[in-house]
């Protein structure tokens, strides 16, 4: 499980070239951070925080998530977007789409 994190965080940001911005938490590179409520009960009991990180949470777990250190989601919600005018432009667009398919109606 250890390996399975480290390739998600550090390795990955080494694939890509980035590993001296990202990957990792150390001075001068983004502070790109998920807090995870491990207080759940399919959490429980935990042996093992690599063990749960790695298989068992899932992004309903996510609580908190801070993006080259500014805080974009607190208590599961976006704190830099408006959810519902967003979720509406996308409504709106997805008809646009659909008629530029021919997409059959129901």
């Amino acid at each position: 499980a250890r390996t399975v994190v480290r390739m998600a965080t550090c390795e990955g940001a080494k694939v890509l070239g980035l590993d001296g911005q990202i990957g990792s938490l150390e001075a001068g590179k983004k502070a790109d951070i998920c807090i995870v409520d491990m207080n759940k009960p399919h959490l429980t009991p935990m042996f093992s925080e690599y063990s749960h990180l790695a298989y068992a949470v899932s992004g309903a777990d996510v609580d908190t998530v801070l993006v080259n250190g500014q805080v974009v989601m607190r208590n599961r919600r976006l704190t830099t977007i408006d959810e519902n005018e967003a979720m509406e432009r996308v409504r709106t667009i997805s008809v646009r789409v659909k008629k530029s398919l021919n997409w059959p109606e129901n």
